[in-house]
């Protein structure tokens, strides 16, 4: 066991050579380097962080697993009853229950990894300063999980998608829901990117951590999870690029326009979107581990 932060390669040693030890254990640390290699070496663990997170998540508690859905539920009937009957907000001619349920899909998955990733580095503190292991596993722990959990509030949202069905509404699902892959590696490779940018930042600077919860809810509102993009084009057309250039907005729309056949899609928007997962998350991932070589010195 590795009582240290650092890095350390491990090298087999030649059986034929005159060294009379198996491995050599020296300081590594690219500035550029990923070390995916390494995380998969220690998939093992992996998985281990991943039943942990969704066996304990609700543990002792009364409902249990029902909070998957519950959460979900209770925030769809707010949302109907605040944005939809008092405010009058249209939901692009799609039932209330669908529209907000889609949007909240989405967007919980994407900020449940966010928040719970830019926390790595000070609720895991205790272990990280004991024993060494890729720290990068944490928050791809917490996006897997995470993941399992958004199947769950899936089930949710089939349930209320077969009612209208069956109800007669037409809800026309088309080719593009075969993005539903793309679109969920973008939410995840978000989340994980800001999430490890912010608990990189926040192991010197501890008082950001105050202004994470607050900055995703008002994040959610320049994200078209309670509006449709099209009633703000309509009625606000100078903000349209504020929440264009929200990497978010073509993420929703599009599982909208998929599963719903209501919403704006563009090539273009969904194009940038990808490109700016990519940079942030490969960013998030380079911050990431040049700051767990000392952040036990800082925290």
């Amino acid at each position: 066991m590795i009582s240290d932060c650092h890095e350390f390669n491990f090298h087999k040693v030649n059986k034929n050579s005159d060294a009379s030890w198996d491995f050599v254990i020296e300081p590594h640390g690219s500035l550029f380097s990923l070390k995916l290699r390494e995380v998969w070496q220690y998939r093992d663990l992996l998985r281990m962080y991943v039943k942990r997170d969704i066996v304990t998540y609700y543990k002792q508690t009364v409902l249990g697993p029902l909070w998957f859905f519950i959460q979900p539920a209770i925030t769809t009937i707010m949302f109907m009853f605040v944005f939809g009957n008092i405010a009058g907000i249209s939901t692009d001619g799609l039932p209330q229950p669908l529209f907000y349920m889609a949007g909240l899909l989405c967007w919980n998955y994407f900020a449940d990894c966010l928040n719970r990733c830019s926390e790595t580095f000070t609720a895991n503190q205790n272990v990280f300063g004991k024993v060494y292991f890729p720290r990068l596993v944490v928050p791809l722990s917490i996006t897997v999980s995470n993941l399992v959990k958004m199947g769950v509030q899936a089930l949710l949202f089939l349930a209320i998608y077969l009612y209208y069905m069956v109800s007669g509404y037409g809800c026309a699902i088309n080719a593009y829901a075969l993005l539903l892959p793309v679109l969920i590696f973008m939410l995840a490779g978000l989340g994980l990117g800001f999430g490890m940018l912010i608990s990189s930042v926040t192991t010197k600077y501890r008082d950001l951590k105050f202004l994470i919860s607050f900055g995703v809810q008002l994040w959610m509102y320049a994200t078209p999870v309670i509006y449709p993009l099209s009633t703000l084009k309509e009625n606000h057309p100078d903000l349209m690029w504020i929440i264009l250039i929200n990497p978010m907005t073509s993420i929703i729309e599009t599982f909208k326009f998929a599963f719903l056949g209501s919403g704006t899609f563009s090539w273009v928007y969904l194009g940038y979107s990808l490109a700016f997962t990519v940079i942030i998350m490969l960013l998030g991932i380079l911050t990431f581990n040049k700051v767990e070589r000392n952040f036990i010195d800082v925290v």
